[in-house]
């Protein structure tokens, strides 16, 4: 062994908690996409950047900042609906015609309802893990699991008039419910304390 003493120090890098800023994400585009659904604008052509910007991008921003701090769920949640609105902005461009037109009268609404219908499955175990979170959380999952439900319905002509209303309505729902999850992340951590509430974890699954 050497004379001299030796020490090994650990440095601990800190990351602020991305929740706010892929909640913020989720927000916008759920508004502006929800007030498409129902009516309330018109077209997609506005749709389409804050879909590619803040739905995907903002997400997955929280995604990658999620991963380092080892967070699975956090992880797989923002990427996986980060990869999600990629994937609509460029549907949305195929059919509007953007990519020419050998695409875009190709479109085959089923196809996407398969993978609304993927998200659906993949939304409902991400509930399970969203009991153990907070209750803001949770009900953003169930939200959005009514509309992915509506959404594949929609898209493959079951009761569409009803289950694209229904998609319409969660949608808005998910954007005011994530702006209050995105002020509580941000405020919380500001102030340091409990400034406004997120609830508990409901303790069913992790005692």
């Amino acid at each position: 062994m050497s004379a001299q003493s030796q020490s090994t120090q650990s440095v601990k890098i800190v990351t602020a908690d991305p929740s706010a800023i892929g909640l913020f994400g989720l927000a916008i585009v759920t508004l502006v996409a929800s007030s498409q659904k129902l009516e309330i604008t018109t077209g997609l052509s506005y749709a389409i950047p804050w879909a590619i910007f803040l739905g995907a991008f903002a997400q997955l921003f929280a995604s990658i900042q999620d991963a380092k701090h080892n967070n699975t769920f956090g992880m797989t949640a923002f990427g996986a609906y980060a990869f999600f609105w990629f994937g609509m902005g460029a549907s949305w461009l195929i059919k509007l015609g953007v990519f020419g037109t050998t695409l875009a009268e190709g479109v085959d609404p089923k196809q996407l309802g398969f993978v609304f219908l993927g998200y659906l499955i993949f939304t409902l175990f991400m509930t399970i893990g969203a009991v153990e979170a907070n209750r803001v959380l949770l009900i953003i999952f169930i939200l959005i699991d009514f509309l992915f439900l509506g959404l594949s319905m929609d898209a493959f002509g079951v009761a569409a008039e009803f289950f694209h209303k229904l998609a319409a309505v969660s949608e808005m729902a998910i954007a005011a419910v994530s702006f209050y999850g995105c002020g509580a992340s941000v405020l919380n951590a500001h102030f340091g304390r409990t400034f406004l509430p997120v609830g508990a974890p409901l303790r069913i699954f992790k005692k």
